[in-house]
């Protein structure tokens, strides 16, 4: 037996006794996310902010440069790249582990997704405590997107999207303050201010005015419920959105699992 077949195997144990790994594994939004881009790639609807261009494809677990990358040895205000959950649309994902993302030549479609169950949104990195996750991804993508040349009015679809529970985004409010366009130029505005002194002082500030600011006018942010996907596929594909949302069913269940209180203790 190859190792790839017995790792399907143990995959379809997640659920079972005598499992190998926590169910969790398996029935987390990583997986939920694949295959939600994936039906999306293949049933070629409109009319959902997921919908796939002609000619776009996905990847999970992308890379996505930033425009503050270490420009030295220790530069105390560098980040690394930002692991982006999906990305799909006109891209071109580096070869083999690289999985660093740009554009493909007269790109029209550049959409980020971060999938979340019952996590926030991370709150800062080390050298920008406020610098949160949402506003790293927007601010990576109008990096990613000057890098191709093209200007943010030439995208037809150009999107940021968390997927979370429908609890999570209209009960709880979990990411309304955090997915406000005011929220994300602010601490952008403020990342660039951090260089004030410093020899990259006026090319983090031309690159804020020529392209943070008109990717943030263009782009579309939201919060779309797990819920309201499922019911967009199930209406256009019955067998497949029923099966999904009984995956769904799994993943809620699985990661609201707590430790027993007594291996808390």
């Amino acid at each position: 037996m190859s190792p790839q077949r017995r790792i399907y195997e143990m995959l379809s144990l997640a659920n079972a006794e005598g499992r190998k790994f926590p169910a969790t594994v398996l029935y987390n939004e990583g997986w939920l996310l694949r295959l939600v881009l994936d039906w999306f790639s293949g049933c070629r609807v409109s009319g959902h902010g997921l919908a796939f261009a002609s000619g776009a494809r996905w990847f999970s677990e992308a890379l996505l440069p930033s425009q503050f990358l270490a420009s030295r040895r220790a530069d105390s205000l560098a980040e690394g790249y930002t692991h982006a959950d999906g990305v799909f649309g006109h891209i071109k994902i580096g070869r083999g582990a690289l999985a660093d993302t740009t554009l493909a030549t007269n790109a029209c479609q550049f959409v980020v997704t971060e999938a979340k169950l019952f996590s926030p949104l991370s709150s800062g990195v080390t050298n920008a405590r406020g610098y949160d996750q949402a506003t790293r991804n927007v601010a990576c993508m109008a990096h990613v997107v000057s890098q191709s040349g093209r200007q943010p009015r030439e995208f037809l679809s150009l999107s940021f999207f968390v997927l979370a529970p429908r609890e999570q985004i209209e009960q709880k409010k979990l990411f309304v303050s955090l997915l406000s366009k005011a929220s994300i130029q602010d601490k952008v505005r403020q990342r660039v201010m951090q260089y004030h002194g410093r020899p990259e002082e006026k090319a983090k500030e031309q690159w804020f005015q020529d392209w943070f600011e008109p990717t943030l006018e263009h782009i579309r942010i939201e919060a779309l419920s797990w819920e309201s996907i499922i019911d967009f596929i199930r209406t256009n594909d019955i067998e497949f959105g029923s099966e999904l949302g009984g995956f769904y069913g799994e993943c809620l269940a699985f990661n609201r699992l707590q430790e027993p209180e007594l291996l808390r203790a």
